[in-house]
């Protein structure tokens, strides 16, 4: 991760190796969940952002980057028409699967959602 903080006008990039630890060729599907910890609003527990398959021969390791952006960490908000991010904390997940978490990291967002909608900090 290169920030562990930003606004959500900000790119976040989320990096993971992966590394063949096996004999043979072997496949896996790397997946990036998104959750935010504490929302205003009722949202999934975490949300699939990103997936990447990769093949590796025994000892060969790849690194794969994520990229998120504002959208990564919104919902719809009908009231605004819009896509809307809360301030807070939310947890990346990098996972094989939406049961099986391999890693995680908590990442603070700052969102301009009150000056967009034109309402005094």
């Amino acid at each position: 991760m290169n920030k562990k903080a930003l606004k959500d006008t900000e790119l976040l990039n989320v990096s993971v190796c992966v590394t063949n630890t096996g004999s043979c060729i072997g496949q896996e599907v790397v997946q990036l969940y998104v959750r935010d910890i504490e929302s205003s609003v009722i949202r999934p527990d975490k949300e699939l952002k990103g997936f990447e398959k990769v093949e590796l021969a025994p000892g060969q390791f790849k690194t794969l980057t994520f990229h998120l952006n504002k959208r990564s960490f919104a919902y719809y908000d009908v009231g605004a028409c819009d896509w809307t991010v809360e301030t807070g904390d939310f947890e990346l997940l990098i996972a094989q699967s939406s049961q099986d978490i391999i890693l995680s990291e908590t990442v603070t967002i700052e969102s301009d959602y009150r000056t967009q909608a034109g309402v005094s900090p």
